[in-house]
């Protein structure tokens, strides 16, 4: 019988809101009905820090393309086509100085390509292509010119590698970046969810408290009656309708305060105020077993704030790498070996005798080579420098206690949580029991007052101790689902699904 009457009351249910949903479509309303997924994913697509978090990971990704990509081959094309120019000349001799005019036209293309080395420095080949005509001398030259070298600095041998130093410093951030953006994903879940189960309590306290008021109606009616026939006093119906006014009054309150939770929602999704919002909950639960020690392997390894600790660590080694390197000595080895070619020839010569002049020449030339070692050794600073890598050394030592105790504040948070978890499940078998004792208390006190064995007083507290167990197990089973979400986003482990949380890629 019981069974038959839940039904009906579903079926009921479901009839009053497709009335609703069909009666606010056709004034223009939209009416949203949402499970948690479906809000979390909403809010995922429509969150503005989530999107600014996207585009700062893109910007992270980029950079560490451009990072990697740097030790890849550069190829660079340099073209004058032309470079014309008429003006007074002057030339300087025993003599004095003699002004004369000139008129040139120059072209030149040169082709470089560069390959950087892991060591910071560049095996390159350069080839070129010259060519000037002298409108006033009536002359004109061409040169061909192809050059292979090496540069590389002395001190990222032994010292700091500028080249390796900046892809590290990209993929710390790249890391960094990824990390965050995982961790908004869960803290958004997380809030989302608090925010969903909210609304839901909210609707959930509205039908505990409209269940209150239709049992004082009917407690109403029958001290009423009772009354009328003189089985009980006066005052007794006046406390009875006094408590229909309070059960009232508490009921337009739940409607209330669901209105200020959907609302709540409805701006973190980004819903018009004027829509409609249903919210489809599951109120059943698992009992999820949490291993201590797994929360706080999980937690100390994928934690934002220890990482972001760590890679301050090294970063600030790096930077001290990088302030060391001022006060040591540095230079440069360049070698280079090319092949020149040039033909001088009066403007009337056609240009592929030029060309064809100058590589010949190119050829039988023999090539021109060279090898340079340049060094700075620094002797004298007045310690600006030491001064400068000591800062920087401090600033290491804070990071490594910085890490050190955010390790400890981890640990406790994970601890504590856990531990709160599996309070919060074990308090919620218990209120469940609470209600199962709630509800045959009052159905037996309800007996009791149509017999007449109770008065009106009893029966109020029986009701009241009834809605606060309904009360109290709807908080817990919130609580125990919250704080499901909450180790999740603390350990980046899913111990429902019993798997690792996925970075964001």
């Amino acid at each position: 019988m019981h069974t038959i009457k839940i039904l009906q009351c579903l079926g009921f249910n479901y009839l009053i809101l497709f009335l609703v949903i069909l009666f606010q479509s056709s004034f223009g309303q939209a009416v949203h009905v949402l499970n948690l997924e479906a809000c979390q994913k909403i809010a995922g697509e429509r969150s503005y820090n989530m999107k600014t978090l996207q585009e700062d990971f893109k910007i992270a990704e980029f950079e560490l393309k451009a990072a990697v990509n740097q030790f890849k081959t550069q190829i660079n094309l340099q073209l004058t086509a032309p470079d014309y120019s008429e003006t007074i000349s002057s030339l300087q001799d025993s003599s004095g100085t003699h002004y004369f005019p000139t008129k040139q036209a120059a072209y030149s293309g040169n082709l470089h390509i560069s390959q950087p080395l892991p060591t910071d420095g560049n095996i390159y080949i350069s080839s070129g292509v010259y060519y000037n005509q002298d409108y006033h001398e009536k002359e004109k030259s061409f040169r061909l010119n192809t050059r292979i070298g090496l540069e590389q600095p002395i001190e990222s041998i032994y010292s700091y590698n500028r080249i390796k130093s900046s892809l590290k410093l990209a993929e710390l951030n790249y890391e960094l970046s990824k990390r965050r953006l995982t961790r908004a994903k869960l803290n958004l879940a997380y809030d989302v969810s608090q925010a969903f189960y909210n609304l839901h309590s909210a609707v959930e306290r509205k039908k505990i408290s409209l269940q209150s008021l239709d049992q004082q109606r009917e407690t109403y009616e029958l001290a009423k009656n009772k009354y009328k026939a003189g089985v009980i006093a006066e005052v007794e119906a006046l406390q009875m309708e006094v408590d229909l006014g309070e059960a009232q009054n508490s009921y337009d309150v739940s409607i209330a305060n669901r209105n200020a939770e959907a609302n709540y929602l409805k701006q973190m999704l980004g819903i018009s105020l004027i829509d409609s919002l249903v919210v489809e909950a599951d109120l059943s639960y698992q009992e999820v077993e949490v291993d201590l020690q797994k929360a706080l392997e999980y937690g100390l390894k994928n934690r934002l704030e220890i990482r972001e600790r760590e890679i301050t660590e090294e970063q600030t080694e790096l930077n001290i790498a990088s302030v060391k390197v001022n006060h040591q000595i540095t230079g440069t080895i360049s070698a280079y070996y090319d092949f020149i070619g040039v033909d001088q020839q009066n403007s009337s010569i056609a240009l592929h005798t030029n060309f064809e002049n100058a590589w010949q020449e190119l050829k039988r030339r023999p090539g021109n080579r060279g090898v340079a070692l340049n060094i700075n050794i620094p002797l004298w600073d007045w310690g600006v420098n030491d001064a400068r890598v000591q800062a920087a050394r401090a600033g290491l030592r804070k990071a490594k206690m910085s890490l050190n105790n955010e390790k400890i504040t981890v640990e406790r948070d994970i601890r504590d949580t856990v531990n709160r978890l599996k309070s919060s499940l074990k308090r919620l078998k218990l209120l469940e029991k609470n209600v199962l004792v709630a509800e045959r208390s009052f159905y037996i006190s309800k007996q009791r007052f149509a017999n007449g064995d109770i008065n009106s007083q009893s029966l109020a507290l029986d009701r009241i101790r009834l809605n606060q167990a309904y009360n109290s197990r709807l908080s817990a089973l919130i609580s125990y689902k919250l704080l499901l979400s909450d180790i999740k986003r603390k350990t980046f482990y899913d111990f429902i699904n019993n798997q690792e949380v996925e970075n964001i890629e």
